[in-house]
């Protein structure tokens, strides 16, 4: 190690740096453009992951949504274009069937009404729900509360409304909570005000009532409009989707092969396709940016063997002189290593003030697209030693060439 300390090997490297500026800076700079490709990639790919976990925010993202829409093949005595209902009676038989798969499930009913606050209105949904719809789709609260089972149990007249809606049916001092709205000429009293989200939301400005009390308000009986449905981990979503529409045929009479009877939206599915994308991504950011690395590593080795063949007198001389095949092994070994080095810190830090010239540009506000775009320290590490390693071994090759000069040889060179 003590040639790392020699003032000689460093001031030979200066000088052979300093006789080919040029070509150095070049060669230097196709590193450097390995390493700041592969980390400028890799946190744009980790940036489109964040922004995409974003979109989703506190959403059950392996959920299936399932509603009826109207027939499209006779079945057992009813006509085609027949339209139907989900009703409790479902929720009981998936539950009991499929306990194993199903790890939530929310029955919703939903209509749109006047809301009414003193001298206040506006047309917003309604919509009728029981607790779990708040493990399903979080809700943050600004004030008060959600649902809970006693105001499902009591058929309770509450409701929980959005922030916008508080804005514009309440002055802008009151505090909702506690007070009164008419939903449909009847008075509820209000128990939560939550915001709504600002990425996926299926419902938008919606007053939550408990799904018991817009069973009895609306007489809708056992009627369901649609029910959300979460897997329990490990479950194939796209067997589970097609499972429970089957099973829903039978319930209700419709052909097994009838495609038009039941819509159904698997978010599990829509997000699997997106988070493939993510991978495939990632693996070629991977490979362009390793492959651009090696490529840069290999120049280097060009360079040297270029550098080794111009100074092949003057290693003649220190070879006449003295120096041993494992000093001049050292020398070269020692210039490849300080370039790729070198190249390598100026790819990280520009790599990171471009990720951070993107999170500026591009990664703020709500909508953005790409969020917080960075690389993991222990994957620059990686890549950082990887390159150094590259740099070392490539260096083999001229070194080895620098060894197998004999002085008397390369004293004749002109």
């Amino acid at each position: 190690m003590k040639f790392l300390f020699d003032s000689d090997s460093w001031q030979e490297i200066y000088g052979s740096i300093r006789k080919n500026k040029m070509r150095t800076v070049i060669t230097v700079i196709g590193v450097l453009w390995g390493i700041f490709l592969l980390l400028v990639l890799l946190g744009a790919a980790r940036g489109m992951e964040n922004g995409f976990n974003k979109l989703f925010g506190n959403f059950a993202t392996n959920s299936v949504f399932v509603w009826t829409q109207s027939t499209d093949t006779p079945f057992k005595g009813f006509k085609k274009g027949r339209r139907f209902s989900l009703n409790t009676n479902d929720i009981n038989a998936l539950t009991i069937e499929y306990h194993k798969e199903i790890k939530l499930l929310a029955p919703r009913n939903q209509t749109n009404n006047s809301i009414i606050h003193n001298f206040k209105s506006g047309n917003f949904k309604v919509s009728g729900d029981y607790p779990i719809l708040d493990q399903i789709q979080k809700k943050k609260l600004l004030y008060g509360r959600f649902l809970n089972e006693n105001d499902i149990l009591s058929a309770a007249k509450v409701t929980v409304i959005s922030e916008d809606m508080y804005k514009q049916l309440f002055d802008k001092d009151v505090m909702p909570v506690g007070e009164y709205i008419k939903i449909n000429a009847i008075n509820y009293k209000v128990i939560g005000v939550y915001q709504p989200s600002n990425t996926i939301d299926f419902d938008g400005d919606t007053a939550y009532i408990p799904f018991t009390t817009f069973k009895k308000v609306y007489n809708t009986a056992d009627k369901i409009d649609w029910m959300m449905i979460t897997a329990n981990e490990g479950t194939d979503i796209e067997q589970m989707e097609r499972d429970i529409i089957l099973t829903l045929k039978n319930l209700h009479k419709v052909h097994p092969d009838d495609e038009r009877a039941f819509g159904s939206v698997n978010l599990g599915k829509e997000i699997g396709k997106v988070t493939g994308f993510l991978t495939g991504m990632k693996f070629l950011t991977w490979f362009v940016g390793i492959a651009t690395l090696i490529a840069g590593v290999f120049a280097i080795g060009n360079i040297l063997l270029i550098t080794v063949k111009e100074r092949t007198k003057e290693i003649g001389i220190r070879r006449a002189l003295g120096a041993t095949p494992k000093m001049i092994r050292q020398q070269i070994i020692l210039e490849s290593v300080f370039l790729t080095t070198v190249a390598g810190m100026l790819g990280v830090i520009f790599g990171a003030l471009i990720l951070f010239l993107i999170d500026t540009a591009f990664g703020q506000g709500p909508d953005a697209a790409l969020v917080n775009p960075t690389v993991d320290i222990p994957i620059i590490l990686i890549a950082f030693t990887t390159l150094v390693i590259f740099g070392t071994l490539i260096g083999l090759i001229p070194a080895h060439m620098a060894t197998i000069v004999k002085p008397i040889e390369a004293l004749r060179e002109e």
